[in-house]
């Protein structure tokens, strides 16, 4: 179901004095957006107003919340304590509950959120309860944070900045994912390095060898990373990602120099990256709400967060829609990987949009996913492989990035599209070795090295012996600075053709026949037994996927 109902029947009118300060349902979903919150029945509209949220253990009795946001934890939707916690939340007059779908029909949840008369929300299953609970109460309270951050205007990132400025104590940065500056403080008495004032001037972070590692680190973080830096052109930083459950939204970044930060500066900057979450999310839903909430929906149905009939709704298509997934990486070329990601993404939605009307694209780290919606005929496959060619070949001639682009399994179903990524990114790791060139490529295309990747990760081929001789023989390269497992493995690629392998490894065919049976000689290598062939290759095979076993 979706949102129905009369604003007129609302329990609660918006300019009621009770509720002067409050935010409503609408507002609510509006800030958040749909990658935290998915309306899916509404009695009344979504001019009810809310108030704090409420965090629901199953089991026991709904505490009083009148006009609160349930969010019921643990449970699935169909499940006879959710149905339950539901019933009681209509006759406690909470405003709305909220609850994860977890793969399941909501069919059920809906129906009784109908008939007790209360709103239905639903969140992305790999959505952290507690980081919800904070979301909510920040997008719902009259002070979007703390009392700090009371005056400053929701979307306000300058003055936002300069609020967290205060009250962390030092310069501050926001960033976006990419490293873009969105916003920075500007507090008269807070000291600024060469960097920081390079980043403001070209409104990005200045690159650096460090950069790229510096920003994993701290967008794998549960909390504030401190770094510290003897250059002093570039102070001490205190930096924490701001995010929306799983997805990072963007970077806080303080600078620790005069006045140095104290004892606190970690806790406020963790506060306040809550609030920056807020404003950062209903940034974006301001400057193109329909393309970010279609782009946020887009990175859930890949990530598995959310059921292909809630995407369906979110997305615009039909859940039986036959779509295609294309997983797209460039190739290493010294620029920043954040910059990279932005530039592809752009270039490909022009494709995407011209392609098909509900063609979308979204970013995951350094890699850029494009969902195609297809056809079913047999010509279907060499469309979309024409396509991400186009794609691959316009965007080196354009920006001269060298792309490669994995395309994933067809699926008949929304639901199927988490499986499509996943075949998509395992065809990207098989094409990583070719690095100087356009590579495209089907599952079917590079199966066999798909196969030597899982067999790498998953170490079917290692058991509990003693090193056998590729384990050896890598340990002697790496301690004598010889080439005898390339030699080895292109004179087995080769089926023992010397004069072909000698050819590719640019050595004369009696220098390759030496080496050979030095290697046999050195290691105890009979290379006559087929068996012996056939695990010797697969094991050097497997060590250009993965570390030596």
């Amino acid at each position: 179901m979706s949102s129905a109902g009369a604003t007129s029947n609302a329990r609660d009118p918006v300019d009621g004095p009770a509720w002067r300060g409050r935010t409503t349902l609408g507002k609510l979903l509006e800030t958040l957006g749909p990658l935290v919150l998915h309306l899916e029945f509404a009695p009344h509209g979504d001019d009810v107003h809310v108030g704090e949220p409420v965090i629901h253990d199953l089991g026991e009795r709904v505490q009083d919340q009148a006009d609160g946001v349930l969010l019921i934890v643990g449970g699935a939707p169909d499940d006879d304590a959710t149905l339950d916690a539901i019933k009681q939340a209509g006759a406690a007059r909470y405003a709305t509950v909220v609850l994860k779908a977890r793969g399941r029909d909501l069919a059920a949840a809906a129906q009784t959120a109908q008939e007790a008369d209360i709103a239905l929300l639903v969140a992305p299953d790999d959505m952290p309860w507690r980081h919800l609970d904070a979301l909510i109460t920040a997008a719902a309270a009259a002070d979007p944070g703390r009392d700090s951050y009371a005056s400053v205007g929701v979307g306000d990132l300058f003055a936002l900045a300069n609020a967290i400025a205060y009250s962390v104590g030092g310069a501050i940065t926001i960033e976006d994912p990419q490293g873009h500056v969105l916003a920075y403080s500007n507090l008269p008495h807070q000291h600024i390095d060469v960097t920081r004032q390079q980043g403001i001037l070209g409104r990005m972070t200045p690159d650096r060898p460090t950069n790229d590692a510096h920003y994993q680190r701290v967008c794998r973080a549960d909390g504030p990373v401190r770094f510290k830096n003897p250059d002093p052109e570039h102070s001490p930083r205190l930096a924490t990602a701001v995010r929306a459950g799983p997805q990072v939204l963007g970077t806080l970044w303080a600078i620790d120099g005069t006045p140095p930060l104290g004892e606190g500066a970690a806790e406020a900057l963790e506060e306040a990256a809550k609030v920056t979450a807020l404003h950062l999310l209903r940034a974006r839903a301001h400057r193109n709400p329909d393309r970010w909430s279609r782009v946020e929906a887009l990175a859930s149905l890949l990530d598995g967060g959310t059921t292909g009939r809630i995407a369906a709704t979110q997305l615009g298509i039909a859940v039986d829609t036959p779509t295609c997934v294309l997983a797209i990486a460039h190739t290493p070329d010294g620029e920043s990987s954040g910059l990279r990601s932005a530039r592809i993404v752009d270039l490909v939605s022009l494709y995407c949009e011209a392609w098909h009307p509900q063609a979308l694209c979204t970013t995951a780290g350094d890699l850029v996913y494009a969902l195609i919606p297809t056809r079913t005929d047999p010509r279907a496959h060499q469309r979309v492989t024409k396509f991400a060619e186009d794609v691959a070949t316009t965007v080196h001639r354009t920006a001269g990035l060298v792309l490669h682009v994995g395309i994933g399994t067809p699926s008949l179903r929304l639901d199927e599209v988490p499986a499509g990524r996943r075949s998509a990114d395992r065809v990207l790791r098989a094409l990583a070795a070719d690095v100087d060139q356009i590579r495209v490529a089907t599952v079917d295309e590079v199966r066999s090295r798909v196969l030597l990747l899982a067999l790498a990760e998953r170490g079917v081929a290692t058991i509990d012996l003693p090193p056998d001789p590729v384990a050896r023989i890598i340990e002697h390269d790496q301690q004598h600075d010889t080439a005898y497992a390339q030699s080895l493995l292109v004179f087995l690629d080769a089926f023992g053709e010397a004069a072909r392998a000698s050819s590719e490894l640019a050595v004369h065919e009696n220098t390759l026949r030496y080496r050979i049976r030095r290697i046999q000689e050195l290691f105890a290598l009979d290379l006559d037994d087929p068996d012996t062939r056939l695990v010797t290759w697969l094991r050097l095979r497997m060590c250009q996927f993965g570390p030596p076993q």
